[in-house]
């Protein structure tokens, strides 16, 4: 899926809504506990509820991997039920690797070509050869973490170079954008920091930002628009915790659609104030 694919689709769907599946299997609704794959099931649900209003979903593999081999057969099943089913969904798996050399390349294989995800989350903490073995794989996306939500982000992302006062995550911004092209490279930045999302986009104005943070975490949509969104939009924004387990009885799964419907309402009006839709 190239950059002009997804605005296509962020045009149709008046959205630019990214899904968390962060299915923690301690959470999800009692009544399905007893099915054969709970997890799956819980997804399939929200997936079949949502995927109108969403532009991307996004699994956090730790969710899957905490439960060993039928965790990972979750996540499998998931992954290949949206790539049947919702084609045009983005499906990203946040994994946040960042090795290098084989056992990159062996990431790369597992989520590229065994699961078939459009884009991985990558840390870019050993430079290039993080990202190398991911950007030769065709139409794949390599998400890398630039500035991100956490509170401890500070102990490293905001360290400054003596002789330029280059903070350290603007430096990734920087490098990193050389290594591949704006249909190969997106990056994370935490929905929390939209005060630096101008400065941000001032590095890297026509790159897609993966945005985490709003819902739970307390992200504002509105900055985070108001400071990141560019002429493709280049906005894919996360939301977990807030939709998926809005309600943990029998309807979780219509009242996660209410919940993905107000956030993509609230989207379309950024998205018509830009010009971007009519």
């Amino acid at each position: 899926m190239t950059r002009e694919d997804l605005f296509k689709h962020i045009q149709l769907k008046q959205s630019f809504l990214c899904i968390g599946l962060d299915s923690d299997i301690q959470k999800i609704p009692e009544h399905l506990k007893n099915s054969q794959d709970p997890v799956f099931e819980f997804n399939k649900q929200i997936i079949d509820q949502t995927h109108d209003l969403a532009i991307a979903v996004k699994p956090n593999t730790a969710f899957y991997e905490a439960n060993g081999v039928s965790g990972w057969k979750s996540l499998e099943r998931t992954a290949r039920y949206i790539k049947t089913n919702y084609p045009d969904i983005f499906l990203i798996a946040d994994a946040k690797r960042g090795d290098i050399g084989n056992t990159s390349a062996m990431y790369a294989r597992t989520f590229y070509e065994t699961m078939d995800f459009d884009a991985v989350t990558l840390a870019p903490y050993m430079g290039q050869d993080t990202v190398l073995s991911f950007l030769k794989y065709k139409d794949r996306w390599s998400v890398v973490l630039a500035l991100t939500s956490n509170e401890s982000a500070q102990d490293f992302q905001y360290i400054k170079e003596d002789k330029t006062g280059e903070m350290l995550f603007e430096k990734v911004l920087k490098l990193s954008q050389k290594w591949g092209t704006t249909d190969q490279l997106m990056y994370v930045v935490g929905a929390t920091k939209s005060e630096s999302l101008k400065a941000v986009r001032k590095l890297v104005p026509d790159h897609f930002l993966l945005v985490p943070g709003i819902g739970a975490q307390g992200g504002s949509l509105k900055d985070v628009a108001q400071h990141g969104m560019n002429d493709h939009c280049g906005l894919l924004v996360n939301s977990s915790r807030g939709i998926i387990f809005a309600s943990s009885g029998n309807d979780f799964a219509l009242v996660a659609r209410e919940e993905a419907m107000k956030v993509q309402k609230e989207m379309a009006l950024y998205l018509r104030a830009a010009n971007l839709i009519y």
